[in-house]
């Protein structure tokens, strides 16, 4: 054997992996809970739950989620200080669904080559997400993994948990014919769908026929391509709480991968049937833009992206009128898209049916 080897020969950095600790601390430190014990860098992160006491039966709710392929458009511009609020709205959203409170996250980065100060950026997006919902990034792990990804791609994932009262769950068992839907306009394409809009813009496959640049300026965004497609997922996190204390909510619903339709179905029960409307709003060109240029028809578009809806809750019908007013309060723009009716009204039992056509 001639020479030696170590670590960094096989392209693994322990001091950058150190100095990228150093350099996210302080954005760390921006997202803090009273309830958290002690700061990053040890094994474990540390959560008083002494809190939970004041709970009479506390239900513990946790996601996990990652952003998918919206991270290639992150690399490709190089803009790495938003991506995190991707992550952090699929993951505290997701909780927010069944009325829980988030406490706190954990993230996870695997990249290529450790840059301390792109990873810097990673987690301040994270950290400024987390200080926005109010949950605490109690810790995470940066991994080195070359020869697996290349030295400017990396992957994120994360989990979540937070907590809410046995008797304020939120559920299908909660909803009844009669409910009405408001929905919560979504920022743009949010986090999923990203597989399908990358085939579109980046693949050949439109009736251009060849690839758009991220840097082309699109007259209907008012901005480059890659600036509309790494807009922010919107946080309804905060929003919703406030809804789901204040006013009779019986189901809420972040809409993700799958759909409008196949994320509500999943919080209504058999015993009725949910009609949404078109004709109540208007998606964002992006989404026209997508089904036009890639000649998707409209239901495997509806299947792919949210079509400008991010966040769906079933309120009681005394308590829509109020449910917008909070949500006005609160600059989330919401209306009423449609109504939940008994088994077979708007369709077959544990459905939703989408009915007209968006504005022209």
């Amino acid at each position: 054997m001639s020479g030696s080897t170590d670590y960094a020969a096989a392209g693994v950095s322990v001091e950058e992996g150190d100095r990228a600790v150093e350099l996210m601390k302080e954005w760390v430190d921006k997202a803090r809970r009273p309830e958290v014990v002690g700061g990053i860098g040890g094994f474990a992160g540390l959560f008083d739950a002494s809190a939970l006491k004041n709970y009479a039966r506390p239900l513990l709710a946790t996601s996990a989620d990652g952003v998918g392929t919206k991270v290639q458009i992150a690399q490709r511009m190089d803009v790495h200080d938003t991506i995190g609020f991707d992550l952090v709205g699929m993951l505290v959203d997701d909780l927010v669904v069944c009325g829980a409170e988030p406490l706190f996250m954990t993230d996870y980065i695997a990249c290529g080559k450790v840059v301390p100060e792109r990873i810097a950026a990673i987690v301040k997006g994270i950290a400024q997400a987390c200080a926005e919902t109010g949950t605490a990034l109690l810790g995470g792990e940066t991994a080195e993994h070359p020869g697996l990804l290349g030295i400017d791609e990396y992957d994120m994932a994360g989990s979540t948990t937070g907590v809410v009262e046995a008797d304020r769950l939120l559920g299908p068992e909660l909803v009844q014919p009669g409910d009405v839907v408001v929905a919560m306009a979504a920022s743009g394409l949010h986090s999923n769908g990203y597989s399908l809009v990358r085939h579109v813009f980046f693949g050949g496959q439109n009736r251009d026929g060849a690839a758009w640049d991220l840097d082309r300026h699109v007259p209907e965004f008012g901005s480059t391509l890659g600036e509309q497609l790494l807009i922010p997922t919107r946080l309804y996190t905060k929003p919703c709480l406030a809804l789901a204390d204040q006013v009779a909510v019986h189901a809420m619903s972040h809409i993700t991968g799958g759909g409008l339709a196949a994320n509500l179905a999943r919080v209504i029960p058999e015993t009725v049937s949910v009609r949404v409307d078109r004709s109540t709003w208007s998606p964002q060109p992006i989404f026209g833009l997508v089904g036009d240029l890639g000649s998707i028809e409209r239901p495997a578009l509806e299947q792919a992206l949210n079509m400008g809806v991010g966040m769906i809750a079933l309120v009681a019908p005394d308590a829509a009128e109020a449910a917008l007013a909070l949500l006005s309060e609160h600059k989330v723009d919401a209306w009423i898209a449609g109504e939940v009716g008994a088994a077979d009204q708007h369709g077959p039992g544990g459905t939703v049916t989408m009915v007209g056509d968006h504005p022209a």
